[in-house]
């Protein structure tokens, strides 16, 4: 919403549940919509009140949720999931708890699976460049950097 609107709390409770329902949110997706509305800072902590008492907004559910989606679906590591949770204020807390979620097998086998196709795929020609190509590409996934460099080895061997 571009301009701002003048909006009652119904009306803003309403958009909100709605704005929830579609997809998982955690606290500061919803303050960053509620700028959007001009009520007042008591209004607003109404809002998030009735959004948390009727279960529109749950941050432990949004942890959790956003965790296992990114690591199925764009093969992030725990250190990237866990600074994307921190830059959404979620308490470190639930960063950890949502991280234990991920089965360890799985994660070693996401991993692998990951870095031998991108390996595969690198088409860098010095050994040097394909190195860094491939190390820059998992550490930005958020892989941890000792599991990177032990699969580089790994890797380099099997050549």
């Amino acid at each position: 919403m571009n301009s701002k609107s003048t909006s009652s709390v119904a009306e803003v409770i309403q958009k909100l549940e709605s704005y929830c329902s579609y997809q998982e949110r955690c606290h500061l997706e919803v303050m960053e919509k509620m700028r959007g509305f001009l009520i007042s800072e008591n209004e607003k902590n109404t809002v998030i009140v009735h959004l948390i008492e009727h279960n529109f907004l749950n941050e432990e559910r949004f942890a959790s949720l956003f965790t296992i989606s990114k690591f199925h679906q764009k093969k992030w590591g725990k250190i990237r999931i866990k600074n994307e949770l921190k830059a959404r204020r979620i308490s470190d807390y639930l960063i950890s708890k949502s991280l234990k979620e991920i089965p360890m097998v799985e994660y070693q086998t996401t991993f692998d699976s990951l870095s031998e196709k991108h390996w595969e795929t690198l088409p860098e020609r010095d050994s040097s460049k394909k190195r860094k190509k491939f190390c820059d590409f998992l550490l930005r996934k958020g892989w941890e950097s000792d599991m990177v460099y032990d699969k580089l080895k790994q890797l380099e061997k099997s050549i």
